[in-house]
């Protein structure tokens, strides 16, 4: 055990803010979107397996641990800043840490989850970048450790005070964005966002040629036109260059504004027939879009929200597209079972990417001029009447 002077009490101080703001802020990006932490945890549980051990089996109970993570995560970090309870926290912040180091570790080795989700949708890292954020975190950690038993007033009251009001608000915070949809959106879906830049008919795809500098290992993009000019400007271009790929740019890609990297949303019909841009991009007047990302786990309250809307959309003509992942005969016996199925469009998507665009289900999301509009969860599917639609003369 360290022995207590007052270097070591400032060290501590600094080492417990620092550790504690990071996991308040890494629990506050995920219990802001609960269910993203959710799907997070369910994608471990499917792709991780130890030999003939698998985790698929605990798929049930990947909400109760998501909230699980994130409340003793908040907790973790009011507890370091607080200083509440310093031998308890000091021991459940050790643990967390080897458990987390040791799983980003195996993540960073076998990249078998692209994406811990470590900070939600906020702030997206490698995995080895997760890693060595991990490293880092676990030297103040264990500064923290052997230092638990500073002195220190017993405050149990005030201690228990702090840990039971910080799992409440966190619980209900989460409760409140399970059941709304989050109140900050970090995803590329987020209302006011444009998700195709340039919507002008005609325009050509780009297609660019990717090298690598052998010496410095600098990467250089070139438009393949340009590729012959840039070949004769370069002296021994093919000794100092090494080819890495191509790639075909569309300008009429989804593109998620904050980062400009592609966003996957494809949107067919039965046929394959391609309705993205249609849907996305409709410029003659605002889309209502739809959502279903589990057909099996709409209830009567999402039903009847599809059916209100869907209602409104018609009174007012207004397109109303349904978007699914689920198969076809599953979607037309939904729709025919509810009375739907005479005046619902619908088409199919990608799982992963109707979970992206929003997490209620059924969710609805306005999109006009590929911009995002409005999006609701089903529960307040209320709202959308007062929307104030633009609708084109």
């Amino acid at each position: 055990m360290i022995k207590e002077n007052k270097t070591r009490s400032i060290l501590r101080i600094i080492a417990r803010w620092f550790v504690g703001l990071v996991f308040l802020f890494s629990s506050f990006t995920k219990g802001v979107d609960p269910l993203g932490t959710t799907f997070k945890v369910e994608e471990y549980m499917t792709a991780w397996s130890f030999g003939s051990i698998s985790f698929e089996w605990a798929l049930p109970f990947a909400s109760l641990l998501s909230m699980a993570l994130i409340t003793a995560e908040f907790l973790v970090g009011i507890m370091l800043i607080t200083g509440s309870f310093r031998k308890l926290s000091a021991w459940l912040l050790l643990l967390m840490m080897t458990f987390f180091t040791c799983t980003t570790l195996y993540d960073a080795i076998t990249n078998e989850v692209s994406d811990c989700g470590c900070f939600g949708d906020a702030v997206k890292l490698t995995n080895w970048q997760t890693f060595w954020k991990n490293i880092i975190l676990d030297i103040p950690t264990i500064y923290i450790f052997l230092t638990r038993r500073w002195p220190h007033k017993n405050k149990l009251e005030r201690d228990t005070l702090i840990s039971l009001t910080a799992i409440a608000a966190m619980v209900i915070f989460g409760i409140y964005n399970i059941n709304n949809e989050p109140v900050i959106d970090f995803r590329p879906w987020k209302v006011g966002n444009t998700m195709i830049a340039n919507l002008e008919e005609g325009l050509a795809t780009t297609n660019t040629v990717t090298y690598k500098n052998k010496e410095t290992g600098a990467f250089k993009t070139i438009d393949s036109k340009d590729l012959i000019k840039w070949s004769n400007e370069e002296p021994d271009w093919s000794e100092k260059w090494e080819w890495i790929g191509t790639s075909t740019v569309s300008p009429y890609e989804i593109r998620d504004p904050k980062n400009d990297s592609v966003v996957s949303f494809p949107i067919t019909d039965i046929d394959g027939n391609d309705y993205t841009f249609e849907i996305i991009a409709a410029t003659e007047g605002p889309v209502i879009i739809c959502t279903i990302h589990h057909l099996n786990k709409v209830n009567e309250r999402g039903i009847k929200a599809i059916a209100d809307i869907s209602q409104l959309a018609m009174e007012r003509d207004i397109r109303f597209a349904l978007i699914t992942c689920a198969e076809d005969e599953d979607v037309q016996n939904f729709l025919l079972n509810n009375g739907l199925d005479n005046v619902v469009e619908y088409y199919f998507s990608d799982d992963k990417a109707i979970e992206a665009m929003i997490r209620s289900n059924p969710g609805f999301v306005v999109m006009q001029n590929a911009t995002v509009k409005g999006k609701w969860h089903y529960k307040n599917a209320e709202k959308i009447k007062e929307y104030p639609f633009e609708i084109n003369d």
